[in-house]
């Protein structure tokens, strides 16, 4: 079983990946974004969509969302969420690796570190070629990931994530000389330890663009947040955006 695929995974750690102060925080951004607005009935896939925190703002707002995940649990989060919030959206359980929708949507975002999974390099661009062929001509992708010049300016000694009932021990470790990384968390709550572990590829701002451009995407540009700012030394995320072009 690959790391990802690991239910109790998902289930055990959403209170650290999404806490409960997100929702507010993302919601605030899909007001406030510029590189969220999409335009009235937007066509939205959210690949990767986790419990719902990017997709109930945009549902709400009148975009029309599907959001994709391969986890059960993730999904029926997802779906109280909505309903929570009055909002309606499709949901498809499928693994990002597989679902294509040909030119069934005019936005496609893969946001919160949600990219480079795949242990082969092949299916990360994979990944890339499957948005590009789900996305309308003129459409756009976004990706939201930790980018490498980011990771180098703070990655250290472990962190401890506080939870309402115990806490997480969160160390990061570099691999295969600045290409991968490994996040182990170890959660503890009453007296019990769990540990977990993920995998995924590092990548500067010029080696996400190139894979962009691999998998025919144009226009290509990169930005240090979700305000449109520039990506430098003082950013906090590596954000790219590319256009699947018109045809001739």
């Amino acid at each position: 079983m690959r790391w990802y695929e690991d239910e109790s995974l998902w289930s055990d750690f959403s209170s650290t990946m999404f806490p409960a102060r997100r929702r507010d925080e993302v919601a605030r951004l899909v007001d406030a974004s510029p590189l969220l607005a999409f335009g009235a009935g937007a066509r939205v896939l959210d690949l990767g969509c986790g419990p719902g925190v990017l997709a109930v703002p945009l549902a709400r707002r009148g975009d029309a969302v599907t959001g994709v995940d391969l986890s059960a649990a993730m999904l029926e989060g997802a779906r109280k969420a909505l309903a929570d919030a009055g909002a309606e959206a499709e949901l498809v359980r499928a693994d990002m690796l597989e679902f294509v929708r040909p030119e069934a949507f005019d936005v496609v975002l893969n946001v919160f570190t949600s990219f480079g999974y795949f242990d082969d390099h092949g299916d990360n661009v994979r990944v890339l070629r499957n948005a590009h062929d789900s996305l309308v001509p003129g459409g756009r992708l976004l990706i939201d990931v930790m980018g490498k010049e980011v990771l180098a300016g703070w990655i250290g000694r472990p962190q401890v994530v506080d939870l309402d009932d115990g806490y997480v021990i969160q160390r990061d470790t570099v691999l295969d000389s600045w290409r991968r990384l490994r996040t182990d968390w170890t959660l503890v709550r009453g007296g019990t330890a769990r540990e977990a572990s993920i995998h995924c590829w590092l990548y500067s701002a010029a080696e996400l663009c190139a894979l962009f451009e691999e998998a025919g995407f144009t226009a290509v540009e990169c930005f240090g947040g979700f305000d449109a700012s520039p990506y430098g030394q003082t950013s906090r995320r590596l954000i790219v955006r590319g256009t699947r072009p018109h045809p001739g």
